[in-house]
Order: structure tokens, then sequence, then C-alpha cells
């Protein structure tokens, strides 16, 4: 989360350090790293949550009904992302990071119900086979199949027909949340749910640790080698972007889970955890505020500039352009932290 807030707002998007970036196209940054491992933490999380309330007696109708209600409610906080401050709705982006959980959470809580382990391996396999397929062999009108480059992909042409105007603003023409890139993005989470379930083993915490590496680096490897004939592409969310991104998610989470739960090294965890109970709120505070921040305009030395180039203005006396714009970052984060421990002490914890 903290991450997620430090790489949306820096001071000055022009000057960011290039592991703050996303990618420009194929390839990969630490940025790239913080939405697949959300979904992934979701998958995570809802096979330990499931299985306990399958347990207790549970239906699955109440539990898939449930879901349906937070997929919902997540849904409508991503359209007022980005309705605000403006609300044109003629242009209104009706995909974006909360839309894509809420759809990848439901479909994927949906698979889990109704599917056991092979299943879902089965799901996961269907999922980014279908995906690749889709991208390399249906012609696109006009240009052919096969293309991955910006203008002439499946998942983009798909985007531009199908989404029109309410693509992303910065794109117009295709939305890198988009349409058909949700499938392997659901993947993503069902490879989370893969981490639960080994969780879930009755095995001692440096034993389960170990299956995590090991099915990371396995996971790893085969983004490598998929990445031969399908590059890591985030925009694209592409099949041997998800497989990577798995890998690299069930490694780190081998390594923190031996680390705290092992070892014991737990008290520099406490600000993340603080920060994680509430993401959801941290990160609307956090995507709200920077909108205003952009909407208002003040008067600086004859111009106009945003309340945020003002700001901003501030931490260039002090550090060069890209230093001054991490800096920024690095104090809105800050911003953002003191909001999640003023909930935190005040036991405020937005729940879905």
């Amino acid at each position: 989360m903290a991450l997620m807030v430090l790489v949306n707002t820096p001071g000055n998007g022009e000057h960011v350090y290039a592991p703050l970036e996303h990618s420009e196209w194929n390839g990969w940054t630490p940025t790239d790293v913080v939405f697949p491992s959300f979904l992934w933490i979701v998958g995570v999380a809802m096979t330990l949550s499931i299985a306990k309330r399958l347990a207790a007696g549970a239906s699955k109708t109440q539990i898939f009904a449930q879901a349906f209600r937070r997929a919902v409610i997540l849904y409508v906080l991503g359209l007022v992302i980005y309705a605000y401050p403006a609300f044109d709705f003629s242009t209104q982006r009706v995909l974006g990071v909360l839309q894509r959980i809420a759809i990848c959470y439901l479909i994927a809580t949906a698979i889990y119900l109704n599917t056991r382990i092979r299943g879902q391996i089965l799901w996961i396999i269907s999922l980014l086979t279908g995906y690749w397929l889709l991208m390399t062999l249906v012609p696109v009108p006009g240009y052919g199949a096969g293309h991955l480059d910006l203008e002439r992909n499946f998942a983009h042409y798909i985007d531009r027909i199908v989404l029109g105007s309410h693509n992303y603003l910065y794109t117009k023409t295709w939305d890198p949340e988009g349409i058909v890139s949700t499938l392997p993005a659901i993947a993503t989470v069902l490879f989370g749910i893969m981490a639960g379930h080994i969780l879930r083993l009755p095995r001692t915490l440096s034993q389960r640790a170990a299956w995590l590496l090991g099915a990371g680096i396995l996971l790893i490897a085969a983004g490598e080698v998929c990445n031969i004939w399908l590059p890591i592409n985030k925009k694209l969310w592409t099949s041997s972007f998800s497989l990577f991104m798995a890998g690299l998610d069930f490694a780190l989470f081998a390594m923190v889970l031996w680390l705290v739960d092992v070892r014991g090294y737990k008290r520099f965890l406490k600000p993340l955890i603080i920060m994680g109970m509430n993401a959801i709120a941290v990160y609307m505070a956090s995507e709200l505020l920077d909108q205003v921040l952009d909407a208002i305009h003040l008067s600086s030395g004859g111009q106009m500039i945003t309340l945020h180039s003002w700001l901003y203005g501030f931490f260039t006396v002090v550090a060069s352009p890209i230093n001054a714009s991490l800096l920024f970052a690095i104090a809105y984060t800050l911003l953002m932290y003191g909001i999640a421990y003023v909930m935190y002490r005040r036991q405020w914890f937005l729940r879905l």
C-alpha cells in the first residue's frame, strides 16, 4: 500500500527515478509488482477466510452473496475515484484498479467455491493459454494477428470498440485494466489461492515457507521462458507477466513468512500493519486528495499553477527536481500513513 501511494504521487511526473515508474512497454520495474501483488494477496486472503467460513457451516450461497456485495461496493468506489471531481459521465472511466480487483475477486470466488485444487489449476492454465491464443491468433482488422505493440494488439482493439470514450483518460483509446487483459488478471488471484492452499497444509511453518519459495522459483522460471514468445508486459497483463509476478509474490511472501513467523522479526512490521489494515481507505484518500491538488489552481509568478505544483515547488528549494519529486512522494505517503495511524488509534476500520 505504501509503495502504491509512493509511485502514484510524485511531485512532478517528468522527474521520477526509473524504478518508481511503470515499464514503458515490455519488461518490468519494481512499480509493476505492486498491482499484481494486490490481486495475488486477495487470493491468499479469500482462501483462508472462505475455508474457515465453510468449516463453520456457512453455505456457498451465503459466501458468494457476500462476495457479490463486496465486489459491487469496490466497483462503485472505483467509479467514484475516476468520476471525481469533474463527474463527466460522457467520458467516465468504467474500468480501473478497484474495478479490476472487484471483477477478479468475484470470479475467483465463484471458481474457488465450485472447484477443487485440480479444477483451480485447470482454470489458471485455461485463462493464461486462452489469453495467449487470443493475443496471438485472433486478427485485428486492418493489422492482422499476432501484433503485441501498443496500437495493433487485440486487447486494445477490443477496448477501443467496446469502451470508446470510457477508456482511461490518459490513453483515450485503451485501458491498462481493460476487458480482455482481465482474463490473466483472474489467474493472478487464482495463483494467490494456490498459495493459500499451501499455507493451510498440515506442515511446519518452515516447510510451508519452503514450499512457497519453491513454487515461486518455478513460476519465475516459467514466466521467463514464456517471455521468449509472449513478452512480460504489465499494460497487456500478458500470461508471462502473470506467471512471473505470481512467482515473485510466492518468493517474497515465503521470505517474509520465514522472517516474521519463524524467526520472530515482528517489530519492524507495525507501521506496515497499520497502513494495511485500512488499505481501501488509504487508497481512496490518496487518489481523491491527489485529484483535489490537481483541480485547485493558484496564481504564482503571474501564472496559474495547480496546488500540487505549488507544493512541489517547496521541495525544489532544497533538492534537485528528481529528488524534490521523490521527497514530495515520501511526504505524501507519510501523510497517508498519518491518516491510517489516526484511524488505527481510534479503531476505525473500513470493512466491505
